[in-house]
C-alpha cells in the first residue's frame, strides 16, 4: 500500500530517526528489504496521465480532420446514393470508396505509428539514467527506476535527482529547481535539521526529483519515489499539452490551407452542376466526390511514414532521435553551435607535462594533482583520469599514506576544486587545482628556485607568458597551489582558498579527431554553419580550431560579451564563429540570440554547463555518455560522438522534408486541375465529367500509389540547403502547376466526346439515342479516368525533382515499381467487371494514341512550367 509522504515531516527528522523509520540501517538496503519497501511505496516511474489503450491508439489513427471530413462525407454518400435513392437505382459504392480510402489511410497511420512507439522505446532503454546508489554496503550506478524509499543515494555535479530525498550529508551543494519552480539560480542545500515553517520546494534538507545538483556533493535518503514525488504529484495534475514544433505549426498551416481551398472550389462545383444539369441531388453527390478528390487523406500516413522510416535510418547510423518530429529540425538547421572538447577532439585526453614554476618537470606537481584527483568526490572528468593514470605510471606513489579531510567541490564560477589531505605525520594540505586566471586570483606566493617568493604582478606575467606558450602549441593548461596546514574549522568551505603557494602547472593534449575536418567541411557544404561555445582559453582553442579548418581570426570571449548591448550582441553571434572563456548561461544566451535572428539552431553538448543551451535549441544533441541532465535535456542521441553523424542526420532530416513536400505540393495542384478541369466540363457538356464512383477509385488508386513517396530520395542538391515550411509555397505551386494540367485535361474532353466516343458509336452525341448516350458517357468516363491516372502519377516523377526526370535524376526502385503497377491496373479497369460495375467501358485502340500524345504534351509543358518557375522562386520544392 502506498503512503503519502509528508515533506515537512521529513525535514525535521535526524538521520537516526529517518533509518528508524525505513527499518534500514546505513549500509544500504538488502535485495529482501528492497522488495519490501517497492511494496510498501511504490516504484520510481511517473506516469504521464493513463497509457494509451489501443482503442484510443486506433481512435488516434483514424480520426484525423481529414477522416472527419471523408466520414461525414460518406454518410451524406450512403444517404443520398441510397437512403433516399429509388429502389432499382440505389448504390453504396461511394460510400464504400470512400470508408475504403479511410481504412487504408487510418490502417497504414496505425501501423506505422505503432512502429514508431515501439522503436522510440526500444532506442530510448539504451539511453539508460543511473544513480550512485548504497546496497549491502557498497555504492554502485543502478537504472533510476530500480530505486526504492529507504535507498542511500550519492550525489555530484552533474547529476539528477533521481527521487525526493532527505539529505544526511553535503557539502557546497547547490542545486537547480528550475524544473519544479521556474527559478534559474541554484539554491543551497544542507543536511542539518530543518525547523522552518516553509513550502515544500524550499525545505534546504530536501532534495526533488527532476532538479539536477550544479556543484558540490551529497548523500540522501529517498523518501518518495515516481508518482508520489513532488515532481510525480505535478504531473498528476497538470494538463500534459505537446509544444507545437515547427513541423506541428508548418502541418497545421498546411491543414488549414486546404480546409479553406475546399470551402470555396466545393460549393462552387456543386452550383455550376446544379444549374447546368437541374439536378441537385447529382449535382450534391459529385461534389461531395470532388471535396473528397480534395482531401490528401494520405497525409497523415505519409507523415509518419517518412518520420518512422528516418528515426529508423539515424538509429542505423548511430543516432538515437527520442522526439520524431525533431528529425525535420535537424533538417532545418542552418547553424550547429558546439563545445570543443570530444566533439572535435578525440575526448582523450593525455597528461603531457607536469611542470613547476621554472618551466621544469616536477614529480611534486603530479604528485599534489594526484592528491586532488584522486579524492574529490565530485564528477571525476578526463582531466583527473590522465593526471590518476600518468601518476600510476610514472611515480610509485602510495596514496594510503594519506586521508582526506574534506573538500571543497568544483563549480562553473569559481573555475576550480580543493581536497585536505592528511598525510601520517598529521600534516594537512589544502591542495587545489583550477584555472589559471582563478588560481593566480587566490595565490599569494609562487614556489621558484625552490623558493617561496611573493606572487608580484611580473611573476604573474611570467607565468601567463609561460601558460600561452603551451597553449599556443595547443596544450591546455591548468594551475596546481597548496596551503600546508591550514586553520581548522569544522567545515572547509570557499573562503578558505587564499593565500595559497602556487607550485606549477599540468598541461594536457586533446588532439583533433580525424574525422572533424571532413565532417566539418560535409557541414559547410550543406550550409550549416558550426559555431564554437567553449569555457576554454582562448590560445588553446585556436590551434585546436586551426588543426581542423575552422577560422580563429575573430575570437570573442565571455568577458567581451557580458558587456554588450542587446544590438551589439545580435551582430557579434552572427560575426563570430569561436566563443571562448563563456559561462553556462552565455552558451544559453547566445543560442536564443541566433534564434531570434532567424536561424534553425542546433546544439551540441554532453555536459552540466551544456544543459541550459540543449534545452532551449530548436535541436538539441547529446552523447548516450553525457551527464544525465544533458541526455535528458537533448532531443537527440548520439552513440559515438562524431560529427559526421551529425551530418548525416541534416541530410535525413531533408530529405524527409522533402518527401513530405513532394506530396503535399504534387497532390494539391493534381486536385486543382482536376477541379478547374471539372468546373470547365461541367458548363459544356450534357453529363458528369466522371461518375463520383469513378473518381473516388481514381484517387484511392493515386494515393495508393503515394505509399511509396517515404521510400523515395531527394537530389543532392537539394540536401545542400536548409528546408523549412512555407505555406505560401504551396499555393504559388498550386497555382503554377494546377492549370497545367487542366489545359491538357480539356484537350483530352474535347478529344473524347468529338472523336473518340463518336468513332465507337458511329455518330455524335446529339444523333444516339438515350440507350446509347449511357456508353457514349461510359466511354468518355473511361477515358478520362486513365488519362487523369496517367498524367496524375507520371507528374509526380516530373515534379519530384527541378531535374530531368529519369534522365538527370532517377526516381528509388520502390517508387518506381509502386507508381507503374498503379497505372498498369487503372489503365486495365476499363476492361475488367469492375470496371464495368463502376460504369466504365472498353476503350478502342485510337484512345491510346491520345493517351500517349496528352501525356508526353503534358509532361513536356510542365517540365517547361516547372523551369520559370525554379528560375522566379529559386527552388522547387
Amino acid at each position: 500500500m502506498k503512503e503519502t509522504m509528508k515533506y515537512q515531516k521529513f525535514a525535521q527528522m535526524d538521520k537516526a530517526t529517518l533509518l528508524s523509520y525505513f527499518g534500514i540501517d546505513g549500509n544500504g538496503l538488502t535485495e529482501h528489504e528492497v522488495e519490501e519497501l517497492r511494496n510498501r511505496y511504490g516504484n520510481n516511474q511517473i506516469e504521464y496521465g493513463d497509457k494509451p489503450s489501443l482503442l484510443s491508439e486506433i481512435v488516434r489513427a483514424y480520426i484525423t480532420p481529414f477522416t472527419l471530413i471523408l466520414f461525414v462525407l460518406a454518410i451524406i454518400s450512403f444517404v443520398t446514393d441510397y437512403v433516399l435513392a429509388e429502389s432499382d437505382s440505389r448504390d453504396f459504392t461511394s460510400s464504400v470508396i470512400i470508408v475504403t480510402m479511410v481504412m487504408i489511410s487510418g490502417t497504414m497511420s496505425f501501423i506505422q505509428s505503432k512502429r514508431s512507439n515501439e522503436a522510440a522505446g526500444r532506442l530510448k532503454e539504451m539511453v539508460k539514467v543511473t544513480a550512485n546508489i548504497k546496497r549491502n554496503g557498497q555504492f554502485s550506478e543502478i537504472p533510476t527506476e530500480e530505486l526504492v524509499c529507504g535507498d542511500i543515494v550519492k550525489l555530484a555535479a552533474g547529476d539528477l535527482i533521481p527521487a525526493d530525498l532527505r539529505l544526511i550529508e553535503t557539502k557546497d551543494l547547490f542545486i537547480s529547481q528550475a524544473a519544479l519552480t521556474g527559478e534559474s539560480y541554484p539554491v543551497e542545500k544542507f543536511a542539518k535539521e530543518s525547523v522552518e515553517s516553509v513550502a515544500d520546494v524550499d525545505q534546504p534538507t530536501l532534495g526533488f526529483m527532476g532538479s539536477n545538483v550544479i556543484s558540490g556533493s551529497a548523500i540522501g535518503i529517498v523518501v518518495a519515489v515516481g508518482n508520489n514525488t513532488f515532481f510525480g504529484d505535478i504531473a498528476k495534475r497538470m494538463t500534459q499539452e505537446d509544444q507545437l514544433t515547427n513541423f506541428d505549426i508548418g502541418l497545421r498551416k498546411v491543414s488549414k490551407l486546404l480546409m479553406r481551398f475546399m470551402g470555396v472550389m466545393v460549393p462552387v462545383v456543386f452550383l455550376i452542376n446544379g444549374l447546368h444539369t437541374n439536378n441537385w441531388i447529382d449535382a450534391l453527390i459529385f461534389a461531395i466526390s470532388v471535396a473528397v478528390g480534395l482531401t490528401p487523406e494520405m497525409l497523415p500516413m505519409i507523415v509518419t511514414s517518412n518520420l518512422v522510416k528516418g528515426s529508423s535510418t539515424m538509429a542505423k547510423g548511430g543516432t538515437i532521435v527520442k522526439n520524431l518530429n525533431a528529425i525535420q529540425s535537424f533538417g532545418a538547421m542552418d547553424v550547429l553551435c558546439t563545445d570543443k572538447t570530444g566533439t572535435l577532439t578525440q575526448d582523450k585526453i593525455v597528461l603531457e607535462r607536469h611542470l613547476n614554476c621554472d618551466g621544469q618537470e616536477d614529480s611534486r606537481v603530479l604528485r599534489h594533482a594526484y592528491l586532488n584527483s584522486y579524492y574529490q568526490t565530485g564528477l571525476k572528468n578526463l582531466m583527473d583520469v590522465a593526471i590518476i593514470e600518468a601518476t600510476h605510471r610514472e611515480l610509485d606513489f602510495d596514496q594510503s599514506a594519506y586521508h582526506k579531510v574534506d573538500e571543497i567541490p568544483f563549480d562553473f564560477e569559481r573555475r576550480r576544486m580543493s581536497v585536505v589531505v592528511e598525510d601520517r605525520n598529521g600534516k594537512t594540505q589544502l591542495i587545489t587545482k583550477g584555472a589559471i586566471e582563478e588560481m593566480l586570483q587566490i595565490s599569494t606566493n609562487v614556489l621558484k628556485n625552490q623558493q617561496v617568493l611573493p606572487l608580484t604582478d611580473q611573476l604573474k606575467d611570467e607565468i601567463r607568458h609561460q601558460v600561452k606558450e603551451l597553449n599556443e602549441d595547443g596544450l591546455r593548461v591548468i594551475a596546481i597551489a597548496q596551503k600546508t596546514n591550514p586553520p581548522k574549522v569544522n567545515e572547509f568551505a570557499i573562503d578558505d582558498e587564499e593565500d595559497m603557494l602556487l607550485i606549477g602547472y599540468l598541461a594536457f593534449l586533446d588532439p583533433p579527431k580525424e574525422s572533424t575536418e571532413p565532417a566539418l567541411k560535409a557541414l559547410a557544404d550543406h550550409h550549416v554553419s558550426v559555431k564554437v561555445l567553449t569555457g576554454d582559453n582562448e590560445e588553446v582553442t585556436r590551434a585546436v580550431c586551426g588543426q581542423v579548418g575552422i577560422s580563429a581570426d575573430k575570437i570573442i570571449n565571455g568577458l567581451e560579451l557580458s558587456q554588450l548591448d542587446d544590438k551589439e550582441l545580435e551582430q557579434a553571434v552572427e560575426n563570430y564563429q569561436v566563443f571562448v572563456k563563456v559561462s553556462p548561461k552565455q552558451k544559453a544566451q547566445i543560442t536564443k540570440q541566433l534564434q531570434k535572428n532567424g536561424h534553425v539552431v542546433g546544439f551540441m553538448g554532453d555536459g552540466i554547463n551544456d544543459a541550459p543551451a540543449l534545452t532551449i535549441s530548436d535541436v538539441g544533441v547529446s552523447v548516450d555518455t553525457a551527464v544525465d541532465i544533458a541526455k535528458e535535456s537533448a532531443d537527440i542521441i548520439l552513440l559515438e560522438k562524431d560529427l559526421m553523424i551529425l551530418e548525416k542526420g541534416v541530410v535525413a532530416g531533408r530529405e524527409i522534408f522533402g518527401n513530405i513536400m513532394k506530396y503535399i505540393n504534387i497532390t494539391i495542384s493534381s486536385n486543382f486541375g482536376n477541379v478547374l478541369s471539372i468546373l470547365v466540363a461541367s458548363v459544356f457538356l450534357p453529363f458528369l465529367p466522371m461518375m463520383p464512383a469513378q473518381l473516388l477509385t481514381l484517387n484511392l488508386i493515386y494515393d495508393i500509389s503515394c505509399i511509396s513517396i517515404p521510400w523515395d530520395h531527394m537530389d543532392e542538391d537539394y540536401l545542400k540547403t536548409p528546408k523549412n515550411w512555407d505555406a505560401s509555397r504551396i499555393q504559388y505551386f498550386m497555382m503554377w502547376f494546377g492549370p497545367v494540367s487542366s489545359i491538357f485535361d480539356v484537350l483530352s474532353f474535347a478529344a473524347l466526346f468529338f472523336i473518340i466516343a463518336p468513332g465507337v458509336l458511329g455518330g455524335s452525341y446529339g444523333s444516339l439515342t438515350v440507350e446509347q448516350h449511357e456508353l457514349f458517357a461510359a466511354i468518355f468516363h473511361s477515358g478520362w479516368f486513365v488519362v487523369s491516372l496517367w498524367t496524375q502519377t507520371l507528374v509526380l516523377h516530373t515534379l519530384r525533382t527541378r531535374k530531368l526526370p529519369f534522365i538527370q535524376s532517377r526516381p528509388s526502385f520502390i517508387f518506381t515499381t509502386i507508381t507503374t503497377v498503379a497505372i498498369i491496373l487503372g489503365t486495365l479497369l476499363p476492361f475488367k467487371h469492375l470496371g464495368y460495375y463502376l460504369g466504365l467501358a472498353p476503350l478502342p485502340s485510337s484512345f491510346f494514341i491520345l493517351l500517349m500524345g496528352t501525356t508526353l504534351g503534358y509532361l513536356i509543358l510542365v517540365t517547361l512550367v516547372k523551369h520559370f518557375y525554379v528560375k522566379k522562386y529559386g527552388k522547387l520544392l
